[in-house]
């Protein structure tokens, strides 16, 4: 984001919030982003070490989460609300810029697919009895009180 460094001086940079960065960084780049890259641009802008990316990947995430100028239009990837149609639903603009998710889908089912194979009868039902607890057992006797003298009982 060479314009955006340009523009500004490292003053105004640093002074500059995170997530007006994010915004700049967007604007300048005219299509959505994923988080990660929008997050390293505005670390080389700031100058951050990794340490501090790491100290402030979960703020700028909310940041631009609740901020009402971003778009989220996929897994991981924003974009600018201002690019999309106000009648646009925020499902369609998904769908506009969606990447090929299908594979993962793919791997969500197989996570699924074996919940077919039991069936009703073969779970086994607990009834009252086995959930009676039962304290006839020395187990939970109650602590000696031989130490103890009358006034403490």
């Amino acid at each position: 984001m060479s314009d955006l460094s340009d523009n500004l001086t490292m003053e105004q940079i640093k002074e500059t919030a995170m997530v007006d960065l994010a915004y700049n960084c967007l604007k300048e780049k005219g299509e959505p982003m994923l988080y990660m890259d929008i997050l390293q641009e505005v670390a080389k802008l700031k100058g951050f070490t990794e340490q501090d990316v790491e100290r402030y990947i979960a703020q700028l995430y909310t940041e631009i989460n609740i901020d009402g100028r971003f778009v989220c239009v996929g897994r991981s990837l924003w974009g600018l609300k201002e690019w999309y149609p106000i009648e646009q639903s925020s499902d369609s603009a998904v769908a506009a810029h969606l990447k090929d998710d299908y594979i993962d889908d793919e791997e969500d089912e197989e996570l699924y697919e074996h919940d077919d194979e039991y069936d009703d009868d073969e779970l086994d039902v607990l009834d009252d009895d086995d959930l009676a607890l039962d304290f006839s057992d020395d187990e939970f006797d109650a602590p000696p009180t031989d130490h103890l003298d009358d006034d403490d009982l």
